[in-house]
């Protein structure tokens, strides 16, 4: 039997999860290092190298090839309506003029709860992101 090699490092638990999924989709075995460490101590994180995803020395080369693929299609899976009836807001994207919007909250947030105000927006349609 082969032997584990660090694959990938993360700085969240999330991120290492949605990967080990997507290769145990395409019957790849993956296990995640250091994940109930550093969620009960994030200081520890750099201590220890991050979250780590690790894989079979075997797999090392097809595990790079889906995740690359993966990541790749990704930006093209979202196929989305232009405009929308009754939409959350009376304002359309700057670049391509759609309605299709949502508030960016990710930059101004911490653990979920609003630091500032926030006026990031992001477009469904074409991915601009802007202030109003």
């Amino acid at each position: 039997m082969s032997a584990l090699v660090k694959f990938k490092f993360y700085e969240t638990a999330l991120e290492a999860n949605r990967d080990k999924q997507i290769l145990a989709e395409s019957g790849i075995n993956s296990f995640i290092a250091n994940e109930q460490l550093i969620q009960s101590d994030w200081l520890l994180s750099q201590a220890v190298g991050g979250i780590q995803l690790q894989v079979f020395e075997e797999d090392l080369i097809n595990a790079e090839r889906i995740l690359t693929e993966y990541k790749e299609n990704e930006e093209f899976a979202l196929e989305v309506e232009h405009t929308i009836e009754n939409p959350d807001f009376a304002f359309v994207c700057p670049k391509c003029g759609s309605n299709h919007l949502y508030k960016d909250d990710s930059s101004t947030s911490f653990f979920g709860i609003s630091i500032i105000s926030n006026e990031n927006y992001v477009c469904y349609y074409c991915g601009n992101k802007f202030k109003r």
